[in-house]
């Protein structure tokens, strides 16, 4: 699995050097060139996303004891990739010093007061934008945690009903035990009953004949 990663680390390094030197190459240029090469850098920007992504869930399938390590790596490539991004951002409307002061001769200082304007406006729009994806995946990963936890509820309440079912079950048998072992003791009191009477009987024959016996003498 870290094999993977450090895959994925050494195409970070080779695309971010690439991207590295276009943009140092970006305000040099002008018209088409230029247009090109800011296309091109997007392109492989995007494709630095990709593989951010992909160390991402390459980091989740790591064990947590080893996790922390790649955990801060991964860290710094996405700040590498935000610096980036604004140097990116600068250099497509940024100008070399002869086309500059070709192009606004003495209102190169109000350019670069607009420049510095719109520079500000794109960071805070790019802060807007990083907020609004936190908080989509922070609600993704709420949901995650919300469905695992109604799962769990669910397959609790299935336990709970078997245990519940099974006690029935229990309550029913020992209701069934209870009666038998009452219709036995009743049966034992009753056969005892007779065996009192019976002896009495018997007795009071003896009795009875010895009585008469010694009577007739």
């Amino acid at each position: 699995m870290s094999s993977d990663f450090e895959a994925y680390e050494l195409d970070f390094s080779t695309l971010t050097a690439e991207i590295t030197n276009k943009i140092g190459r970006i305000p040099k240029l002008g018209g088409e060139e230029k247009t090109q090469l800011v296309l091109n850098v997007d392109k492989q920007l995007e494709e630095v996303r990709e593989l951010l992504e992909q160390m991402d869930l390459e980091v989740r399938e790591i064990p947590i004891q080893s996790r922390g390590m790649y955990n801060s790596r991964l860290k710094s490539y996405k700040q590498e990739i935000e610096k980036l991004e604004k140097d990116f951002k600068r250099s497509r409307i940024a100008y070399s010093d002869e086309v500059r002061n070709e192009l606004l001769g003495d209102d190169a200082s109000s350019s670069e007061s607009q420049r510095a304007h719109l520079l500000d406006n794109t960071e805070r729009l790019e802060r807007s934008s990083r907020r609004l994806e936190a908080g989509y995946q922070i609600a993704v990963e709420t949901e995650q945690v919300g469905q695992e936890i109604l799962s769990n509820l669910n397959s609790d309440r299935e336990k709970i009903q078997r245990s519940r079912d099974r006690l029935r079950e229990t309550d029913a048998n020992l209701g069934k035990s209870s009666r038998i072992l009452t219709g036995m003791l009743r049966r034992i009191i009753q056969n005892r009953v007779l065996v009192f009477i019976l002896g009495a009987i018997i007795l009071l024959t003896i009795v009875l004949a010895i009585y008469f016996n010694f009577r007739g003498h």
